[in-house]
């Protein structure tokens, strides 16, 4: 009888004019005015992947393996933060059966990009492109989303034993 576990992450990022460069989301560079604050490269889709990996696998939590209180984590290209998530999941026998993840963003709109992050998260996790579900949401001009102020992202993952 297989042995599944679920795993969910979610993770938060203020938005600003202050980052250059554009938005990093899903291990791509999205053209943007605004890019998002964080100790790292502040992607919330990777780093809610990250939480809902380790969360499935019971190994606590992005903030466990990558503080950001710790400098040698300061800027860093979350889709090594992910690859080491993916790392560790392997590492206790399970492989990812899918992701489904929801990214919730006012501006820019992320449809036209989301075949290639599906590509890349698929690359590091080491799954089909199918196997990644992106789907993309507003909230209508309500809160700190809706006022484009900052981003969310939410993911949950399906790990089966190897």
């Amino acid at each position: 009888m297989p042995h599944f576990r679920i795993g969910q992450g979610i993770d938060f990022h203020q938005l600003s004019a202050d980052i250059s460069g554009g938005l990093r989301l899903g291990g791509i560079t999205l053209p943007s005015s605004k890019g998002a604050v964080g100790h790292s490269d502040a992607d919330a889709l990777l780093h809610a992947i990250c939480d809902a990996l380790l969360g499935a696998a019971a190994l606590g939590d992005i903030g466990t393996y990558f503080p950001d209180t710790d400098p040698a984590w300061k800027g860093v290209d979350s889709r090594v933060l992910l690859q080491q998530c993916v790392n560790k999941v392997l590492s206790q026998g399970y492989e990812v059966c899918n992701l489904d993840c929801t990214v919730c963003l006012q501006t820019p709109k992320i449809k036209p990009y989301i075949p290639a992050m599906q590509q890349e998260i698929a690359r590091i996790v080491q799954i089909q492109p199918d196997q990644v579900s992106i789907k993309a949401t507003t909230t209508e001009h309500l809160g700190f989303i809706g006022r484009e102020e900052g981003i969310a992202a939410m993911a949950v993952v399906l790990l089966m034993k190897a």
